[in-house]
Protein backbone atom coordinates (compact mmCIF):
# COMPACT_ATOMS: atom_id res chain seq x y z
CA UNK A 1 0.00 0.00 0.00
CA UNK A 2 1.70 3.12 -0.89
CA UNK A 3 1.99 6.52 1.31
CA UNK A 4 0.20 9.49 -0.17
CA UNK A 5 0.22 13.06 0.79
CA UNK A 6 -2.57 15.59 -0.77
CA UNK A 7 -2.13 19.50 -0.82
CA UNK A 8 -2.43 22.82 -2.55
CA UNK A 9 0.22 23.15 -5.40
CA UNK A 10 0.97 26.43 -3.88
CA UNK A 11 -0.47 28.02 -0.17
CA UNK A 12 -0.41 32.41 0.17
CA UNK A 13 -0.98 33.97 3.63
CA UNK A 14 -0.32 37.21 4.90
CA UNK A 15 -2.01 40.63 5.72
CA UNK A 16 -3.17 42.62 2.51
CA UNK A 17 -1.86 39.35 0.16
CA UNK A 18 -5.36 39.93 -1.83
CA UNK A 19 -3.46 42.87 -3.59
CA UNK A 20 -1.37 40.54 -5.33
CA UNK A 21 -3.56 38.61 -6.63
CA UNK A 22 -2.91 38.30 -10.06
CA UNK A 23 1.01 38.11 -9.34
CA UNK A 24 -0.01 34.62 -8.50
CA UNK A 25 -3.17 34.17 -10.92
CA UNK A 26 -0.92 35.10 -13.83
CA UNK A 27 -3.78 34.96 -15.93
CA UNK A 28 -6.90 36.42 -17.93
CA UNK A 29 -9.47 35.43 -14.28
CA UNK A 30 -12.95 34.68 -13.93
CA UNK A 31 -13.85 35.75 -10.45
CA UNK A 32 -16.61 35.10 -8.63
CA UNK A 33 -18.30 36.05 -4.83
CA UNK A 34 -21.35 36.03 -3.62
CA UNK A 35 -23.06 40.11 -3.15
CA UNK A 36 -21.78 40.87 0.01
CA UNK A 37 -18.05 39.78 -1.15
CA UNK A 38 -17.58 41.21 -4.04
CA UNK A 39 -18.55 44.50 -2.65
CA UNK A 40 -15.99 43.81 -0.16
CA UNK A 41 -13.11 42.77 -2.84
CA UNK A 42 -13.65 43.80 -5.87
CA UNK A 43 -12.06 47.16 -6.00
CA UNK A 44 -8.77 45.48 -4.45
CA UNK A 45 -8.94 42.50 -7.04
CA UNK A 46 -9.52 44.76 -10.15
CA UNK A 47 -6.84 47.20 -9.16
CA UNK A 48 -4.36 44.25 -8.72
CA UNK A 49 -5.40 42.93 -12.36
CA UNK A 50 -4.92 46.54 -14.24
CA UNK A 51 -1.56 46.39 -12.65
CA UNK A 52 -0.75 43.44 -14.16
CA UNK A 53 -1.85 44.33 -17.16
CA UNK A 54 -4.04 41.34 -17.39
CA UNK A 55 -8.25 41.00 -17.56
CA UNK A 56 -10.88 40.14 -14.80
CA UNK A 57 -14.07 39.20 -15.56
CA UNK A 58 -16.27 39.50 -12.66
CA UNK A 59 -19.50 37.40 -11.96
CA UNK A 60 -21.54 37.18 -8.66
CA UNK A 61 -22.43 33.82 -7.26
CA UNK A 62 -26.11 33.06 -7.07
CA UNK A 63 -25.58 31.42 -3.72
CA UNK A 64 -25.99 27.85 -4.08
CA UNK A 65 -23.28 25.22 -5.10
CA UNK A 66 -25.47 23.67 -8.30
CA UNK A 67 -24.92 21.62 -11.48
CA UNK A 68 -27.36 24.38 -12.88
CA UNK A 69 -24.94 27.20 -11.21
CA UNK A 70 -21.81 25.65 -11.81
CA UNK A 71 -23.40 25.61 -15.62
CA UNK A 72 -24.42 28.70 -15.85
CA UNK A 73 -20.87 29.99 -14.81
CA UNK A 74 -19.21 27.64 -17.12
CA UNK A 75 -20.62 29.30 -19.84
CA UNK A 76 -20.81 33.02 -18.77
CA UNK A 77 -16.55 32.22 -18.52
CA UNK A 78 -15.91 30.56 -21.86
CA UNK A 79 -17.55 33.27 -23.30
CA UNK A 80 -15.10 35.41 -21.96
CA UNK A 81 -12.13 32.97 -22.57
CA UNK A 82 -10.50 33.01 -19.08
CA UNK A 83 -7.40 31.22 -18.18
CA UNK A 84 -7.77 30.90 -14.72
CA UNK A 85 -11.17 30.72 -12.18
CA UNK A 86 -11.15 32.46 -9.13
CA UNK A 87 -13.31 32.22 -6.13
CA UNK A 88 -13.65 34.70 -3.39
CA UNK A 89 -15.40 34.24 -0.22
CA UNK A 90 -16.64 31.10 1.80
CA UNK A 91 -17.37 27.19 1.59
CA UNK A 92 -19.98 27.28 -1.04
CA UNK A 93 -18.71 29.96 -3.88
CA UNK A 94 -15.09 28.30 -2.87
CA UNK A 95 -16.86 24.50 -4.03
CA UNK A 96 -18.30 26.18 -7.10
CA UNK A 97 -15.25 27.87 -8.38
CA UNK A 98 -12.94 24.25 -7.86
CA UNK A 99 -16.04 22.79 -9.96
CA UNK A 100 -15.73 25.03 -12.76
CA UNK A 101 -12.36 24.49 -13.14
CA UNK A 102 -12.49 20.98 -12.90
CA UNK A 103 -15.12 21.02 -15.59
CA UNK A 104 -13.39 23.48 -17.76
CA UNK A 105 -10.07 21.87 -17.66
CA UNK A 106 -8.52 25.02 -16.51
CA UNK A 107 -6.52 26.26 -13.27
CA UNK A 108 -8.41 27.26 -9.93
CA UNK A 109 -7.34 29.80 -7.13
CA UNK A 110 -9.27 29.65 -3.73
CA UNK A 111 -9.00 32.88 -1.67
CA UNK A 112 -11.15 32.53 1.39
CA UNK A 113 -12.22 35.41 3.28
CA UNK A 114 -13.35 33.61 6.42
CA UNK A 115 -11.22 30.55 8.48
CA UNK A 116 -14.49 28.76 9.35
CA UNK A 117 -13.30 25.38 8.11
CA UNK A 118 -10.47 23.31 6.54
CA UNK A 119 -12.12 23.16 3.33
CA UNK A 120 -10.48 25.25 1.17
CA UNK A 121 -7.19 22.90 0.62
CA UNK A 122 -9.58 19.76 -0.41
CA UNK A 123 -9.82 18.21 -3.74
CA UNK A 124 -14.15 18.10 -2.73
CA UNK A 125 -16.53 20.09 -3.57
CA UNK A 126 -20.30 20.05 -1.97
CA UNK A 127 -23.13 19.98 -4.63
CA UNK A 128 -26.00 20.86 -3.93
CA UNK A 129 -29.81 21.00 -5.28
CA UNK A 130 -31.08 24.31 -6.58
CA UNK A 131 -33.28 24.64 -3.28
CA UNK A 132 -30.40 23.86 -1.31
CA UNK A 133 -30.85 19.70 -0.58
CA UNK A 134 -27.58 18.09 -0.40
CA UNK A 135 -27.21 16.46 -4.15
CA UNK A 136 -23.96 14.66 -4.24
CA UNK A 137 -19.76 14.81 -3.58
CA UNK A 138 -18.01 15.83 -6.14
CA UNK A 139 -14.29 13.90 -5.85
CA UNK A 140 -11.74 16.10 -7.82
CA UNK A 141 -8.41 14.47 -9.04
CA UNK A 142 -6.38 17.66 -7.99
CA UNK A 143 -6.22 20.01 -5.02
CA UNK A 144 -6.29 23.55 -6.07
CA UNK A 145 -3.62 24.96 -7.91
CA UNK A 146 -3.37 27.90 -5.14
CA UNK A 147 -4.98 28.81 -2.07
CA UNK A 148 -4.50 32.65 -1.07
CA UNK A 149 -5.29 34.22 2.60
CA UNK A 150 -5.56 37.34 3.43
CA UNK A 151 -5.42 38.01 6.87
CA UNK A 152 -6.46 40.96 7.76
CA UNK A 153 -9.41 40.29 5.56
CA UNK A 154 -10.29 37.45 7.36
CA UNK A 155 -9.50 39.00 10.98
CA UNK A 156 -12.69 41.34 10.61
CA UNK A 157 -14.77 38.35 10.07
CA UNK A 158 -17.26 37.66 13.07
CA UNK A 159 -14.90 35.77 16.14
CA UNK A 160 -17.21 33.13 15.76
CA UNK A 161 -16.16 32.17 12.70
CA UNK A 162 -12.81 31.43 13.43
CA UNK A 163 -14.00 29.56 16.83
CA UNK A 164 -15.90 27.43 14.07
CA UNK A 165 -12.53 26.78 12.12
CA UNK A 166 -10.87 25.50 15.61
CA UNK A 167 -13.53 23.17 16.52
CA UNK A 168 -13.26 22.13 12.97
CA UNK A 169 -9.57 21.79 12.96
CA UNK A 170 -9.48 20.12 16.84
CA UNK A 171 -10.46 17.16 15.11
CA UNK A 172 -7.87 16.91 12.82
CA UNK A 173 -4.87 15.36 15.49
CA UNK A 174 -7.27 12.76 16.81
CA UNK A 175 -8.69 11.41 13.88
CA UNK A 176 -5.69 11.10 12.08
CA UNK A 177 -3.91 9.41 15.06
CA UNK A 178 -7.13 7.10 15.19
CA UNK A 179 -6.57 5.91 11.40
CA UNK A 180 -2.66 5.46 11.95
CA UNK A 181 -3.56 2.67 14.70
CA UNK A 182 -5.94 1.35 12.75
CA UNK A 183 -4.42 1.35 9.27
CA UNK A 184 -7.21 3.27 7.64
CA UNK A 185 -6.98 4.87 4.38
CA UNK A 186 -6.97 8.50 4.25
CA UNK A 187 -8.92 10.74 1.51
CA UNK A 188 -5.99 9.78 -1.59
CA UNK A 189 -6.74 5.97 -0.85
CA UNK A 190 -3.37 5.74 0.65
CA UNK A 191 -1.78 5.59 4.00
CA UNK A 192 -0.63 8.97 5.76
CA UNK A 193 2.30 9.83 5.28
CA UNK A 194 5.34 11.31 8.40
CA UNK A 195 4.16 14.73 6.91
CA UNK A 196 0.37 14.74 6.98
CA UNK A 197 1.08 13.26 10.61
CA UNK A 198 3.24 15.32 11.82
CA UNK A 199 1.35 18.41 10.53
CA UNK A 200 -2.17 16.82 12.24
CA UNK A 201 -0.18 17.09 15.32
CA UNK A 202 1.18 20.67 14.55
CA UNK A 203 -2.56 21.94 13.89
CA UNK A 204 -3.34 20.65 17.78
CA UNK A 205 -0.48 22.00 19.10
CA UNK A 206 -0.79 25.12 16.77
CA UNK A 207 -4.47 25.22 18.79
CA UNK A 208 -3.89 24.95 22.41
CA UNK A 209 -0.74 27.29 22.06
CA UNK A 210 -2.75 30.39 19.90
CA UNK A 211 -6.67 29.93 20.14
CA UNK A 212 -7.60 31.24 22.96
CA UNK A 213 -5.18 34.93 22.11
CA UNK A 214 -6.38 34.47 18.63
CA UNK A 215 -10.25 34.50 19.70
CA UNK A 216 -9.48 37.52 21.82
CA UNK A 217 -8.04 39.62 18.95
CA UNK A 218 -10.33 38.37 16.01
CA UNK A 219 -13.29 39.45 18.85
CA UNK A 220 -11.56 43.04 18.23
CA UNK A 221 -11.31 42.77 14.41
CA UNK A 222 -7.51 42.59 14.42
CA UNK A 223 -4.71 40.73 12.99
CA UNK A 224 -2.12 39.39 15.76
CA UNK A 225 0.39 36.77 15.56
CA UNK A 226 -1.73 34.07 16.74
CA UNK A 227 -4.44 35.28 14.73
CA UNK A 228 -2.05 34.54 11.48
CA UNK A 229 -0.92 30.87 12.94
CA UNK A 230 -4.48 29.62 14.08
CA UNK A 231 -5.57 30.80 10.57
CA UNK A 232 -2.85 28.50 9.36
CA UNK A 233 -3.94 25.94 11.91
CA UNK A 234 -7.49 26.02 10.39
CA UNK A 235 -7.05 25.77 6.70
CA UNK A 236 -3.58 24.56 5.80
CA UNK A 237 -2.58 22.26 8.77
CA UNK A 238 -6.19 21.13 9.51
CA UNK A 239 -6.79 20.59 5.81
CA UNK A 240 -4.05 18.27 4.67
CA UNK A 241 -4.18 17.15 8.19
CA UNK A 242 -7.73 15.86 7.32
CA UNK A 243 -6.91 14.93 3.68
CA UNK A 244 -4.05 12.98 4.72
CA UNK A 245 -4.32 11.87 7.70
CA UNK A 246 -7.85 10.55 7.68
CA UNK A 247 -11.17 10.75 9.48
CA UNK A 248 -12.58 8.79 12.24
CA UNK A 249 -15.60 9.17 14.75
CA UNK A 250 -15.59 13.11 15.05
CA UNK A 251 -16.74 13.97 11.80
CA UNK A 252 -19.12 10.87 11.97
CA UNK A 253 -20.68 12.24 14.81
CA UNK A 254 -21.36 15.40 13.37
CA UNK A 255 -23.15 13.61 10.93
CA UNK A 256 -25.32 12.01 13.10
CA UNK A 257 -26.32 15.27 14.64
CA UNK A 258 -27.83 16.57 11.70
CA UNK A 259 -30.71 14.34 12.39
CA UNK A 260 -31.61 16.67 15.89
CA UNK A 261 -33.14 19.91 14.67
CA UNK A 262 -32.14 21.53 17.71
CA UNK A 263 -29.03 21.66 16.04
CA UNK A 264 -29.33 22.90 12.36
CA UNK A 265 -28.29 26.43 13.67
CA UNK A 266 -25.08 25.74 14.55
CA UNK A 267 -22.12 25.61 12.44
CA UNK A 268 -20.28 22.88 11.01
CA UNK A 269 -17.04 23.05 13.52
CA UNK A 270 -19.48 23.79 16.55
CA UNK A 271 -20.53 20.34 15.95
CA UNK A 272 -17.16 18.43 15.35
CA UNK A 273 -15.76 20.17 18.78
CA UNK A 274 -18.35 17.93 20.39
CA UNK A 275 -17.89 14.76 17.87
CA UNK A 276 -14.27 15.40 19.11
CA UNK A 277 -15.21 14.83 22.46
CA UNK A 278 -17.63 11.98 22.05
CA UNK A 279 -14.45 10.54 20.02
CA UNK A 280 -12.25 10.54 23.27
CA UNK A 281 -14.95 9.08 25.62
CA UNK A 282 -15.33 6.62 23.10
CA UNK A 283 -11.88 5.65 22.73
CA UNK A 284 -11.11 5.58 26.75
CA UNK A 285 -8.83 8.60 26.19
CA UNK A 286 -6.98 9.93 29.10
CA UNK A 287 -8.23 12.20 31.40
CA UNK A 288 -5.87 14.48 31.02
CA UNK A 289 -6.70 14.96 27.70
CA UNK A 290 -10.23 15.19 27.72
CA UNK A 291 -9.87 17.75 30.06
CA UNK A 292 -7.28 19.76 27.90
CA UNK A 293 -9.57 19.58 24.91
CA UNK A 294 -12.87 20.47 27.14
CA UNK A 295 -11.55 23.55 28.65
CA UNK A 296 -9.93 24.28 25.52
CA UNK A 297 -13.46 24.65 24.10
CA UNK A 298 -15.03 25.90 26.86
CA UNK A 299 -12.55 29.17 26.21
CA UNK A 300 -13.14 29.77 22.96
CA UNK A 301 -17.07 29.21 23.63
CA UNK A 302 -17.11 26.15 21.74
CA UNK A 303 -20.10 23.49 23.01
CA UNK A 304 -18.91 20.88 25.42
CA UNK A 305 -22.33 19.29 25.75
CA UNK A 306 -25.88 18.66 24.31
CA UNK A 307 -27.20 22.02 26.19
CA UNK A 308 -24.99 24.36 24.89
CA UNK A 309 -25.83 23.22 21.46
CA UNK A 310 -29.34 24.03 21.69
CA UNK A 311 -30.75 20.32 23.05
CA UNK A 312 -32.38 21.06 26.12
CA UNK A 313 -34.68 17.87 26.92
CA UNK A 314 -32.53 14.37 26.46
CA UNK A 315 -34.94 12.12 24.19
CA UNK A 316 -33.13 8.99 24.27
CA UNK A 317 -34.64 7.47 21.08
CA UNK A 318 -33.53 10.99 19.19
CA UNK A 319 -29.75 10.15 20.45
CA UNK A 320 -30.09 6.39 19.14
CA UNK A 321 -30.59 7.95 15.41
CA UNK A 322 -27.34 10.15 16.26
CA UNK A 323 -25.63 7.18 17.39
CA UNK A 324 -26.77 4.97 14.40
CA UNK A 325 -26.46 7.19 11.32
CA UNK A 326 -23.33 8.29 13.01
CA UNK A 327 -22.39 4.38 12.14
CA UNK A 328 -23.84 4.34 8.53
CA UNK A 329 -22.17 1.55 6.63
CA UNK A 330 -19.62 3.47 4.65
CA UNK A 331 -19.25 6.58 7.96
CA UNK A 332 -15.30 7.34 8.71
CA UNK A 333 -15.76 5.87 12.33
CA UNK A 334 -15.50 2.46 11.06
CA UNK A 335 -11.80 4.26 10.38
CA UNK A 336 -11.48 3.80 14.32
CA UNK A 337 -9.07 0.97 15.58
CA UNK A 338 -11.61 -1.27 17.11
CA UNK A 339 -15.46 -2.32 16.16
CA UNK A 340 -17.47 0.78 16.95
CA UNK A 341 -21.59 0.22 17.36
CA UNK A 342 -24.21 2.44 17.39
CA UNK A 343 -24.71 1.33 21.44
CA UNK A 344 -21.31 2.52 22.28
CA UNK A 345 -21.68 5.69 20.40
CA UNK A 346 -24.68 6.46 22.32
CA UNK A 347 -22.50 5.55 25.60
CA UNK A 348 -20.05 7.75 24.85
CA UNK A 349 -22.40 10.64 23.92
CA UNK A 350 -24.37 10.98 27.09
CA UNK A 351 -20.98 10.22 28.87
CA UNK A 352 -19.21 13.16 27.11
CA UNK A 353 -22.40 15.06 27.38
CA UNK A 354 -22.20 14.56 31.33
CA UNK A 355 -18.88 15.65 31.74
CA UNK A 356 -19.01 18.58 29.94
CA UNK A 357 -22.25 19.92 31.52
CA UNK A 358 -20.11 19.41 34.96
Amino acid sequence: MENIILSPSKYIQGAGSLKNIAKYAQKNAFIIADEFVMNLTHEIIEKSFKDHKLEAFFEKFNGECSKVEVNRLIDLMKSHNSEIVIGVGGGKTLDTAKAIAYYSNIPVLIAPTIASTDAPCSALSVLYTEDGVFDEYLLLPNNPNMVLMDTEIISKAPARLLASGMGDALATYFEARACERSGALNMGGGLPTKASLALAKLCYDTLMEDGEKALFAAQKNVCTKAVENIIEANTYLSGIGFESGGLAAAHAIHNGLTVLEECHHLYHGEKVAFGTLVQLFLENASLEEIDEVLFFCKNIGLPTSLEDMGVTTIDHNKLMEVAKLSCAPGETIHNMPFEVTPEKVYAAILAADNYGSY
